[in-house]
């Protein structure tokens, strides 16, 4: 049996008539600019097959520039001269992030290659939640 390719599979909550769609990548980050406090967070991210082969997201390295009220980074982070703090998040493997895009905030951005753009490029919103799945092509 042929198993597809590795990627993520992007869906509206609660649009289901909008159709899914697939990325297909192993490695990406997830970007976004906290709201309140306008600081950046970056969060990198793996799409690995477990021990059954099921696809899951393996966190990667996160990054926070800088610091303000209620966003302390973790204890193990280290902070770098150009602001950024890096740390490892120590997560088990992940079956589903919930994004909660809002028409009042900047949107997420989406990473690859050292090319970022907004994750509404790739997804169209409805301003709730967009699940991001890993998954293997459908």
């Amino acid at each position: 049996m042929m198993l597809g390719a590795l990627g993520i599979c992007l869906t509206l909550a609660a649009a289901p008539q909008v159709p899914p769609r697939f990325v297909p990548t192993q490695a990406f980050t997830l970007a976004w600019t906290h709201s309140i406090e306008k600081i950046r967070w970056e969060e990198d991210y793996r799409v690995e097959a477990d021990a059954n082969g099921q696809p899951v997201l393996v966190a990667g390295h996160a990054r926070i520039l800088g610091s303000g009220a209620g966003m302390d980074p973790p204890p193990d982070a280290v902070h770098h001269a150009d602001g950024w703090y890096e740390y490892q998040p120590h997560t088990a493997p992940l079956h589903i992030l919930r994004l909660t895009r809002s028409p009042y905030t900047a949107d997420y951005d989406w990473c690859e290659g050292g090319h970022c753009e907004p994750l509404r490029a790739i997804m169209p919103t409805d301003g709730d939640v967009t699940l991001l799945r890993p998954c293997r092509q459908p």
